[in-house]
């Protein structure tokens, strides 16, 4: 046994030295933390510790779901997930499919690096590009308005409705180029041979697309569906609470930065355990989101995760 193991591994073991890092990351920074999930059925006191602190059971799980923010939380976040989905996920499909017609290698290499830049554009950076823009006195948005109607236009981040349309725009226009590598390599895969024999049969470009490159694409689109949908519950928090006033609050409140202002938004009265409960129900959904879409997906295809 143990001379097979050695002739196995032994070969590469240059190879596996490399793994040590990224699993000591994942073990101290994904598995430890695990063992803090316990505080979500415990009253946690930080003097007694995680130990000390006395078991309550469910208490917390009942407290989130009977709470009067429940239902606009869970609204808020599943509304602006389910519109970031429909929104963004088509756009680096449909860039990636026009830059594979672009034959001039030079132009596809420019347009490639101006879309690319804004996903590099830290959050911060972003939030505060979006206020200025969409400034009701200085912004382009205000000086086109005043332009068009003669009258001061509104504010948009006092007005609760255009919340969920600024931020999920303003992400389609920073990821979409990015997001699009994924497909752009997949598009590489294909086989010039079928171009070239669908050209020689009549075939037009956009038929050669519709027939030849988006098929190639759909087992990669399947598996990055399914990984989106592992994150339905998972709205970034960054960028929401950045956005977030006490005019938008009714639509920009949503689970994550609930969860931020219950476990360490609150000074003195900070409640681990209520917080940590709340993330708990929040990764529990999504596990079950990704695993039924998965399950689906691999009944009506055989494109699955496992």
């Amino acid at each position: 046994m143990g001379g097979r193991f050695r002739k196995k591994y032994g070969r590469y073991w240059q190879l596996y030295v490399f793994l040590i890092l990224p699993v000591i990351y994942f073990v101290i920074f994904q598995y430890w933390p695990m063992f803090g999930l316990q505080i979500a059925f415990k009253k946690f006191s930080i003097a007694k510790g995680v130990w000390g602190s006395p078991w309550v059971g469910l208490k917390y799980f009942r407290k989130f779901l009977t709470a009067y923010q429940f239902r606009n939380v869970l609204v808020n976040t599943l509304t602006l997930s389910f519109y970031s989905l429909l929104a963004s996920f088509p756009f680096p499909i449909l860039f990636a499919l026009v830059l594979n017609v672009i034959e001039k290698p030079r132009l596809k290499k420019t347009i490639q690096t101006i879309t690319y830049m804004p996903h590099f554009i830290s959050v911060v950076v972003l939030v505060g590009m979006i206020m200025q823009v969409f400034h009701p006195l200085i912004g382009v948005y205000g000086y086109v308005m005043r332009t068009l109607t003669g009258s001061m236009p509104k504010d948009l981040f006092a007005d609760p409705q255009a919340f969920p349309h600024l931020y999920v725009w303003s992400g389609v226009w920073q990821n979409f180029g990015y997001n699009s590598i994924i497909y752009i390599a997949a598009l590489t895969s294909v086989p010039s041979e079928l171009h070239e024999a669908a050209e020689v049969d009549g075939a037009s470009r956009f038929q050669r697309v519709l027939h030849i490159d988006f098929p190639a694409l759909l087992p990669t689109i399947t598996i990055m569906l399914i990984l989106r949908m592992g994150h339905i519950m998972s709205i970034g928090f960054e960028k929401t609470y950045l956005m977030q006033n006490s005019l938008n609050l009714s639509k920009s409140e949503i689970i994550s930065t609930f969860v931020y202002k219950i476990g360490l938004g609150s000074g003195a009265s900070n409640d681990y355990s209520y917080s940590t409960a709340i993330g708990m129900f929040n990764s529990v959904v999504n596990l079950l989101l990704i695993s039924a879409v998965n399950w689906v997906s691999g009944k009506i295809s055989e494109n699955s995760l496992w």
